[in-house]
């Protein structure tokens, strides 16, 4: 299954917090593997776990949004996010998300960018899912230093008109390198180690 805790979702509110709207604290999480360089930055009320060589994965703990970023070995390093764009095939892309979202539906796609790098986007939906509820699903991935990285994020489309500016927030201020900066216009919160899973 692409995610640890997914099944969470449909346990959790279908109605996301007015907090979680209007947070303005962030986290920044870094890898504690130089080898796997990144900066993940969140909304506080999310929880990270995992890291290292597994994927951290971050959870909101009254809202049912969850992203997984993880960094995978890539063979073609002159990978480009226009490339990959050109060459996207919506079947192959419902396949890969018909285990958790029957249905799946691709939604827009196109190219975005994280603090350092130009990533592929798209998002998809479902009328369906293996919690119970109807799921959207923002994906986004880049080459950079011989490296893959992936950010997936979940939420209830029921609740996009909330959950997607934070997704968008996590994604525009991710990077590819441990020493990023954080956001204009947000107080950081301690930063959080994580401690990879044994």
């Amino acid at each position: 299954m692409k995610y640890n805790a997914v099944a969470a979702l449909a346990v959790l509110s279908l109605v996301l917090s007015p907090a979680l709207a209007a947070a303005q604290s962030v986290v920044v999480t870094r890898s504690v593997l130089p080898a796997l360089p990144y900066t993940l930055i969140y909304p506080e009320p999310m929880i990270a776990s995992g890291g290292g060589a597994d994927p951290l994965v971050i959870n909101h703990p009254e809202a049912p949004l969850q992203c997984e970023m993880r960094v995978v070995p890539v063979e073609d390093t002159g990978w480009t996010a226009e490339t990959a764009l050109d060459q996207i095939n919506d079947g192959d892309v419902a396949t890969s998300w018909a285990e958790i979202m029957p249905g799946f539906v691709m939604g827009a796609k196109g190219i975005t960018s994280y603090q350092d790098a130009t990533a592929l986007i798209y998002d998809g939906s479902s009328p369906e899912s293996a919690m119970g509820v109807p799921l959207t699903v923002v994906h986004t991935e880049t080459v950079s230093n011989g490296r893959g990285y992936i950010l997936d994020c979940l939420y209830a489309t029921a609740e996009a008109e909330q959950a997607r500016p934070i997704v968008d927030f996590i994604i525009a201020n991710f990077a590819t390198k441990l020493d990023a900066e954080c956001c204009i216009g947000a107080t950081v919160a301690p930063e959080q180690e994580t401690t990879p899973a044994q």
